[in-house]
């Protein structure tokens, strides 16, 4: 999901791409910016990018 998120895609497409519904992706990402204490797309993407858990290319 982060990764998903890393690359720029929004909740609908997410959705679409795991066929899941935009209420199941706005869920799993908020409880990841809950975990990672960072409040939007942008501090949940460099806290990735830091941890080396997703690569930009």
């Amino acid at each position: 999901m982060l990764t998903l998120v890393a690359q720029g895609l929004s909740n609908k497409e997410i959705a679409q791409r795991l066929c899941i519904s935009e209420k199941t992706v706005k869920n799993h990402i908020n409880n990841i910016f809950s975990k990672l204490h960072v409040y939007d797309r942008t501090q949940a993407m460099l806290y990735a990018i830091r941890k080396g858990l997703v690569r930009i290319e």
